[in-house]
C-alpha cells in the first residue's frame, strides 16, 4: 500500500495545526505538567507555547538532551530538554551548583535523572497515543508533530525559563479541529470595520502671556494650519490627511478674542510672559473605516464630517490648558474656547516645582468599544476612554504656570 504524500503534507499545514493549536494544548499541558508535579513534587510550572512541524525553528541552536522512546518497530517519539531546563531542574533537585552548568559534561546521576523524567512524561502521554495501524507503511520525515513547553521554577522570584519540546508520530494522533460557531469574516467586510484615530489639528508657538490670559469665547488660531490638511495618529503613525474644509465653520477675524502663535506681546512686561511654548490641537479619538484609512494612506481627499461636531483639546507638553470647537479664520484653522482648563498663576503648587515630562504623554488612547465586550486584560492596557465623546487622556495632569515661574535672580 502506498503513502499518500500529498495527504500527509495537508494534514500538517499551518492552516491545519491552527485548528488543531486547543486541543493540543487541552490535551497534553495537563499531562506534561501532572508528570513534572509527581516526579518533582509541584516543584516546576509547565505551559504549553508552541506547536510546529520544524523542530529547527523550536530549539534555535540550542543544546539539548535527547531521550528517544521507541513505541513499537515502526514509530519512535522524542523528549527535547535545552540546558537551560536541565540547569532549573538540576539546581532545585541537587541543590545550586558552584559552576555553571554544561550540557557537555552531564554526570551520569544527572543523566539518569533527566532520562527518568522523560520516561515518567512517556508513561502519561502514552494513553493519548493510538495504536498504529498496521495496514500503513512506516512514517517518513514529515509526519512528525512537535510540542514546545515552557518549565519555570514555581518560586516567583525565578524568571530563567528552558524548553521541553515533545516529538510524536502525528499518524498516531486523532487531534480535533476548532469549529467557528458564528458566520466566517468576508474580504468584503473589511473596507467597512471601523478603528478610532486621533486626529491632529496642528502645532504652533504660544506665549505664556497668551496662554495665561485664555478665556470663554476666545479665538486661537493657528498660523501654521492649512484648512486642507491635517495629521491623522494612528498607533503612533501620522498620515497626512488631505480635506475638504467645511465652510460654514468659517468666522471673521476678530482682534479684540482672536489670538495666534505670531502675538507681538506688546502687553508682555517681564521675561516670564514672553517664554514660548509649544501648543498643540487635537480632537477627540473618531471612528473611521479602513475604506477611508486606505484612502488616506493614497493620499486621496476625504470627507470627515465627523470632526466638525467633535472637541478639540489644546495642549502643552502634553497637558491639557482647554478645549472648544473648530472654527477656520481665513485660511487657518482655529479653536474657540468653550472651557479654560490650566490652573492659574496663583495656583497652590509649590513654585519652585521643576518642569518634567509626563510619562506616556505618547501613547494612543481610544474610547472602549462599542459593543462593551471588554477583554479581561484591557485595564492594564493603556486603552481607556469613555464611549461617544473623550474629553482628553484621563491620565494628563492640567497645564500648571508655575511650572515656568523663574527665580528672582532670573528676571
Amino acid at each position: 500500500m502506498a503513502v499518500n504524500t500529498s495527504n500527509i503534507e495537508s494534514s500538517i499545514s499551518t492552516k491545519e495545526l491552527l485548528r488543531e493549536y486547543s486541543w493540543y494544548k487541552d490535551t497534553f499541558s495537563s499531562l506534561i505538567q501532572g508528570a513534572s508535579d509527581d516526579f518533582f513534587t509541584k516543584n516546576f510550572r509547565i505551559e504549553f507555547i508552541g506547536l510546529s512541524k520544524n523542530i529547527n525553528c523550536l530549539l534555535n541552536n540550542e543544546s539539548c538532551f535527547v531521550t528517544k522512546i521507541k513505541i513499537n518497530e515502526e514509530y519512535d517519539m522524542f523528549f527535547r530538554l535545552t540546558e537551560k531546563a536541565i540547569n532549573i531542574i538540576l539546581d532545585k533537585v541537587l541543590g545550586k551548583a558552584k559552576n555553571k552548568f554544561n550540557i557537555n559534561k552531564i554526570s551520569e546521576l544527572e543523566a539518569k535523572i533527566i532520562t527518568a523524567f522523560n520516561g515518567y512524561m512517556y508513561d502519561a502521554i502514552k494513553p493519548k497515543i493510538n495504536q498504529p495501524d498496521p495496514k500503513l507503511l512506516k512514517r517518513n520525515n514529515f509526519d512528525m508533530i512537535n510540542m514546545t513547553f515552557i518549565l519555570r521554577n514555581i518560586e516567583p522570584e525565578s524568571k530563567e525559563a528552558g524548553k521541553i519540546i515533545v516529538t510524536l508520530p502525528l499518524a498516531l494522533l486523532s487531534p480535533e479541529q476548532i469549529e467557528s460557531a458564528g458566520e466566517t469574516f468576508k474580504n468584503t467586510d473589511f473596507p467597512q470595520s471601523e478603528i478610532f484615530v486621533k486626529v491632529i489639528m496642528g502645532k504652533t508657538k504660544f506665549s505664556l502671556y497668551d496662554i495665561k490670559n485664555l478665556e470663554q469665547d476666545d479665538v486661537v488660531v493657528f498660523e501654521n494650519s492649512d484648512i486642507q490638511k491635517m495629521k491623522l495618529s494612528i498607533q503612533g503613525e501620522l498620515l497626512d490627511i488631505h480635506l475638504n474644509p467645511n465652510m460654514d465653520l468659517l468666522i471673521p477675524e476678530d482682534s479684540d478674542n482672536t489670538t495666534g502663535g505670531n502675538s507681538s506681546m506688546s502687553d508682555a512686561h517681564n521675561i516670564w510672559d514672553s517664554i514660548e511654548v509649544d501648543m498643540d490641537a487635537e480632537f477627540d479619538a473618531v471612528k473611521i473605516s479602513l475604506k477611508e484609512l486606505k484612502n488616506i494612506e493614497e493620499g486621496l481627499v476625504v470627507d470627515l464630517t465627523s470632526l466638525y461636531d467633535n472637541n478639540v483639546t489644546l495642549k502643552v507638553e502634553g497637558k491639557p490648558i482647554a478645549s472648544g470647537t473648530l472654527v477656520i479664520v481665513n485660511d487657518r484653522y482655529g479653536v474657540k474656547i468653550n472651557k479654560v482648563i490650566a490652573a492659574s498663576s496663583g495656583s497652590t503648587n509649590d513654585s519652585s516645582q521643576q518642569a518634567a515630562p509626563e510619562q506616556g504623554n505618547n501613547q494612543e488612547q481610544y474610547p472602549a468599544p462599542e459593543d462593551n465586550s471588554t477583554p479581561e486584560n484591557t485595564q492594564s492596557e493603556d486603552t481607556s476612554g469613555a464611549e461617544g465623546q473623550n474629553n482628553g487622556d484621563e491620565n494628563d495632569e492640567d497645564f500648571d504656570y508655575s511650572d515656568f515661574e523663574l527665580e528672582d535672580e532670573n528676571l
